[in-house]
Formats: C-alpha cells, sequence, structure tokens
C-alpha cells in the first residue's frame, strides 16, 4: 500500500488506503470519459449551481476539512483554515466568471460584408491532474474550479501522503451535486500512472510537482502528442534595495520563507540584500526567527510546524549539512526542536558560493540563503543566476523603482513590497526549471480549452 497518513508530528501510522487494482481503475477513467460527453454539454448555469454548492460546503465544514490538512502534512491550523477557505475562493471565483471568460469572441478586424469569423472555446474532455502534497485542496482547486467550469471531466492522482485529503475533495464534488465521473480521485500506482498518460481517454496532464516528476509525465505526454502544463520548483529571490523599511520587510521575509513551514514552492528562499544594510537585516532576521516556538500544529501558539514527513526533514537537513561541508556560514535560530517529529531547526545561510551547491538548490522548509550585492544591476544577475523562474519579490521604497527591478528579473510572478503569492484572479505559474503554463485567472481556465475558430461565409462570396 503506497497511500499512508502517517501524522508528522508524532511519526505514528494513522491509517492506510488500497491501490486501485487495475480492474477499478479501468472502471473509473471509462466512468470518466463517459461523463464528459454529458457534462461538456450541460449549461453554465448547471455547472455554476454545483460549483457554488462545492465552494459552500468547503466554508461550511472548515474545521473538518482543515483539521485533515494538519492530521496528514502538519499545516498549522490557522494556515489550514486559510487554504480551505482559499480553495472555496477559487471554486466561487470561477462559478462567477467562467462563462464570461469562455464566452464567443467575434474576429472583427477579420468580419466583412461575406464573412463573420469567432473564435469559441470548447472543452477537450478529461484532464489528469498529478497533485503534491504541500497544499492539498489548493491545488485540487486551481484545477477543478476552472476544469469543470469549462465542462472538461477531471481525474486526479494526488500525492500517497495526504490520502484523506484527496478522498475528502472527491466527496466535496458528489454532496455538491455533480455526477460521478466529473471529478475523481485516483489511489493509483507509478505504473498505473504512467499508462494513464499514455490512454487515449485522456486528453491532457497537468502536473504540480518537482522538477524530475515534471520532465517524466511531460516527455510521455508528449509522446502521445498531449498538451501539459507544469509547475514545478522554485527558488525565489526576495531583493531588499537599499531603500527599503527594514523592520516592515523583515516581517515579510519571515512570513515568505516560513508559510506552510517553509514548504511552498514560492516561499522566499534567496534573499538577496544591499550590502550597505545586510548587517542590520540579517541582525533583524535573525531575532525573528529565534522567536519561533516548534510544537504541535494544532497548538495556536505553534509557529513552527513539523515538515510534511520524517523523510522530507532528514533530507532537508542534509542539504544543510552539505552546504555547511562547502563553505556555509549556519546560523541557527530559536531553541532546538523537538526530538520526536519530523522537525527542523529553523536556519539562515549565509557565505553560500556559487561552488557551493546550495547556490543551485531549492530549500523546500525553513532554511534561508542570504547574499550580499553592491548594486541593484548585481541583485537582479544574482537572483537570474537560478535554473529556476517561478516567483520573486522586491523590497524598496521607491515603487517605480521596485518595477523596474522586477522587469528584468526572469521569472513567471515578481511582487513588489510583498513576497510572491496567490489569489484566484493572478495567473500563477512559471518559466525556466520552474514548468510552463498558468493556473489561475482567465489564462488558466484558457488552457484546456479549444480554441476554435468557426466562420460564417456567405455561400455566394467570390
Amino acid at each position: 500500500m503506497a497511500y499512508i497518513t502517517t501524522n508528522p508530528y508524532t511519526n505514528e501510522v494513522v491509517a492506510r488506503f488500497a491501490d486501485l487494482d487495475d480492474a477499478q481503475l479501468e472502471a473509473l477513467v471509462t466512468q470518466a470519459a463517459d461523463t464528459f460527453e454529458t457534462w461538456s454539454r450541460t449549461s453554465f448555469a448547471e455547472r455554476r449551481a454545483i460549483m457554488k454548492k462545492a465552494a459552500s460546503l468547503l466554508r461550511e465544514q472548515a474545521d473538518q476539512y482543515a483539521a485533515l490538512l494538519t492530521l496528514e502534512m502538519g499545516k498549522l491550523a490557522r494556515e489550514a483554515q486559510g487554504e480551505v477557505r482559499l480553495s472555496a475562493d477559487i471554486l466561487d471565483y470561477y462559478a462567477d466568471n467562467a462563462e464570461r471568460f469562455l464566452a464567443p469572441v467575434p474576429l472583427t478586424e477579420a468580419q466583412t460584408e461575406t464573412m463573420c469569423p469567432m473564435i469559441v472555446s470548447d472543452p477537450i474532455g478529461v484532464l489528469l491532474a498529478v497533485e503534491p502534497w504541500n497544499f492539498p485542496y489548493y491545488q485540487l482547486a486551481r484545477v477543478a474550479g476552472p476544469q469543470l467550469m469549462a465542462g472538461n471531466t477531471v481525474v486526479v492522482k494526488h500525492s500517497s501522503i495526504v490520502p484523506q485529503c484527496a478522498a475528502a475533495f472527491d466527496r466535496l464534488f458528489r454532496d455538491a451535486g455533480a455526477p460521478d465521473g466529473a471529478y475523481t480521485n485516483l489511489f493509483a500506482t507509478r505504473d498505473q500512472l504512467n499508462r494513464l498518460i499514455e490512454d487515449p481517454r485522456i486528453a491532457a496532464v497537468c502536473l504540480t510537482g518537482g522538477e524530475r516528476s515534471g520532465g517524466s509525465v511531460a516527455s510521455r505526454a508528449g509522446k502521445s502528442l498531449k498538451k501539459t502544463t507544469l509547475e514545478l520548483g522554485g527558488a525565489d529571490a526576495f531583493i531588499v534595495l537599499d531603500d527599503a523599511d527594514l523592520d516592515k520587510t523583515v516581517k515579510w521575509a519571515v512570513w515568505g520563507r516560513l508559510n506552510n513551514g517553509g514548504q511552498c514552492c514560492v516561499a522566499s528562499k534567496r534573499f538577496i540584500v544591499a550590502e550597505s544594510i545586510a548587517d542590520a537585516f540579517i541582525a533583524k532576521f535573525k531575532e525573528a526567527l529565534d522567536k519561533l516556538v516548534a510544537g504541535d500544529p494544532r497548538d495556536p501558539a505553534t509557529t513552527l510546524p513539523p515538515m510534511s514527513s520524517q523523510g522530507a526533514a532528514d533530507e532537508l537537513n542534509e542539504q544543510v549539512r552539505q552546504a555547511v561541508a562547502h563553505g556555509a556560514r549556519p546560523l541557527y535560530c530559536g531553541a532546538e526542536v523537538p526530538k520526536q517529529g519530523a522537525f527542523i531547526r529553523a536556519t539562515i545561510l549565509t557565505d553560500v558560493a556559487r561552488d557551493n551547491p546550495a547556490y543551485f538548490q531549492e530549500f523546500f522548509g525553513p532554511v534561508a540563503m542570504v547574499f550580499r550585492v553592491g548594486s541593484d544591476e548585481e541583485a537582479i544577475a544574482l537572483a537570474n543566476d537560478s535554473e529556476f523562474g517561478l516567483g520573486g519579490s522586491v523590497f524598496t521604497r521607491d515603487e517605480k523603482r521596485g518595477v523596474a527591478v522586477a522587469r528584468q528579473v526572469r521569472t513567471g510572478m515578481v511582487f513588489i513590497n510583498h513576497p510572491t503569492w496567490t489569489a484566484p484572479e493572478l495567473p500563477f505559474g512559471g518559466i525556466k526549471k520552474s514548468g510552463y503554463g498558468r493556473e489561475l485567472s482567465g489564462m488558466g481556465i484558457d488552457e484546456f480549452v479549444n480554441k476554435k475558430l468557426i466562420n460564417v461565409v456567405d455561400i455566394d462570396a467570390p
């Protein structure tokens, strides 16, 4: 059995779930394909009613949904509540806007007395979503919201460490009135997933995860000529210019690095600070991190939760050890963390040279690298010296200066005076090894629809 709930606060195995056998998988995929034929022809009003009901159920049962997040991957209780609310907001957003996003668009520049062309947006079929553990509902909502409203059906292979969250989201749409096969969770094996990607009933694939899994899925889908979108890792730069409000900037630095226990693709990971204020920034940053309280993620007093699993904690500890072995200087913050559970102590790494393996790595947890630069140009060059290109942020009192720097940072997203974050109306995605394609906003719903030309032509036209 690969699907296991393990409480990362205690490392206790709570529940196990059986993999699907091949016959069960076949039945569910067949159902999703059959349901597409009817779901794709339902009205926006019918889809909207179901999506609105799902959003309402999320809010009404927020405590139950949030508790599963905390149990399965250690998310702080208040952050779990926030994820549930955000997921409901995404479903509402697409319920309210999908019809407008997908309305036929007349090609006015091509209209003539004898020709009236337009672009219509048609659903394409069954979408396969491969999703990670760090935001177990949000990742699902940003696929299910737009794609179900577009008329596609969705089958999901979720992370093996959040099976109860995966099953809960499946039940959500059934409880909201969606027909069987509209949204389907699959406890599939890796071999089954690989075969599923190649299955002709699967129209397209989206994945959020790591670079290795993204490359594998995209390669397999590409051989079958299927479109993919990938949202992969990130090493977001948090650029602090010499005129930044240091106290406010440090508060956002802590949030940007520690949100979701630091286990976020768009977490602030590389802090690039003007030399003139670097000492003060590091001192204030460490002082703030020293106040973290490690403990039970259900406890409101806890500010440093466990990692998602003991394996994740061990891997991050090894990254830090290797970074120090190659010359980085560690600043360990706060008290020693509990021995029981998947905890790791918050750490600042300075003096990370370019030949240190850590320089190009993503630290997925409460570890921050701090770099010193002598100019805006150096900050931009350092920010761009990465294989990743997901998000980033710039802190300055001069918004025009911030935008000028942001325009030169090669990523999919840059925020001024705020760490990279998400909202239903903001497109989300990156470039380089952070993937391709966009989720959320109108751009997200456009990824998996057929932009079809319909041209009404006068039969007597020459």
